[in-house]
């Protein structure tokens, strides 16, 4: 297990602060379960409340602008909504901006044979391209920017990669710059009241099956800890005991005709829905009773509505948002 200097491997780890404390917030999660809208929802709400937001991409895909319904952003964070900014992540970009701070190299356009030799590298060794995305979220924290930078990170299989890439390098290189600068960064990964992760999950066998691997893997091979699962795309209670029982007798045949005479209609197709919500939210129960029993009872567990939209925009986000805002106690 990876952990800070000085600190024993077998120590447990103290209860997750609260969220919109931290400053550096990776959120992940299997693929489709909506990372992005909780990362985007996240980011949102701490600038609602006053906090400067930079929120990045890690795959350009401009999924992010898409949820504030703006134009493609760069490396270049540009403001989405008040007090909120947004970049995507270019590693090239990155490694310019890392000349330019720490060699105080003047760069004009393409780095050129550099950028060339980086590319070398980078596909040699993939880490080289993990440490320059990890180290500008760090440097943006160093640098006190910004109150909370909020990643949309790469999904479970991939994130812990990512944030175990400074302690790689770290067991790779004992002295020199590249030690020093990992250095720093694993301070602020490893410091838990500043840097924490999202997962990001469905009450859905397989996603739930992924968190509970990645809370054992985030634990196992970095020195990051988890801060909060959020469960997305939770459906209600539609009845109690006593209106189930009620609902059961509405389903049989003679009262259902009885109840389509009296609206004017065929209520079959409504019965037919409300039977397949209260199925599908039974099938969700047991899967976040399983995740409960996965996880550290310290983790926060946040559970957020099914909202029926096939296209996230900036309603969806907002709406996200106030249901964080909900689960936070806000």
């Amino acid at each position: 297990m990876a952990s800070p200097e000085g600190q024993s491997e077998t120590a447990p780890r103290s209860a997750a602060p609260p969220l919109l404390d931290l400053k550096l917030v990776f959120v992940t999660g299997k693929g489709g379960v909506g990372k992005t809208t909780v990362a985007g929802a996240l980011a949102l709400l701490a600038a609602q409340r006053g906090q400067r937001v930079l929120a990045c991409e890690i795959d350009p895909t401009g999924a992010l602008a898409a949820l504030f319904e703006v134009g493609p952003v760069g490396f270049a964070p540009r403001e989405v909504a008040p007090n909120l900014f947004a970049m995507s992540m270019d590693t090239e970009a990155s490694l310019r901006e890392y000349l330019k701070h720490s060699l105080r190299v003047p760069l004009i356009g393409r780095i050129g044979p550099l950028a060339t030799a980086f590319d070398f590298v980078a596909t040699a060794a993939p880490g080289v391209r993990d440490i320059l995305t990890v180290g500008k979220l760090c440097f943006e924290v160093r640098e006190r920017t910004y109150d909370l930078v909020v990643v949309d990170a790469p999904a479970t299989g991939h994130v812990v990669s990512l944030l175990a890439a400074p302690q790689a390098i770290n067991e790779l290189v004992k002295v020199g710059l590249i030690r020093s600068q990992t250095d720093w960064i694993l301070q602020i990964l490893s410091d838990h009241a500043r840097t924490g992760v999202v997962a990001v999950t469905t009450p859905e066998e397989m996603p739930v099956a992924e968190t509970i691997e990645l809370t054992g893997r985030l634990q196992a091979e970095t020195s990051v800890a988890l801060s909060a699962v959020i469960v997305n795309r939770v459906l209600p209670e539609l009845f109690g005991r006593r209106e189930e029982e009620v609902f059961a007798r509405l389903c049989e045949p003679d009262l259902a005709a009885q109840l389509s005479a009296a609206a004017g209609g065929d209520v079959g197709p409504i019965l037919d829905g409300a039977r397949l919500a209260v199925t599908l939210r039974r099938a969700g129960a047991v899967h976040l009773d399983a995740l409960r029993d996965g996880l550290d009872p310290t983790v926060p567990l946040l559970l957020l509505p099914y909202l029926f939209t096939r296209f996230p925009g900036l309603r969806t986000t907002r709406q996200v948002a106030s249901a964080l805002s909900d689960e936070l106690g806000f």
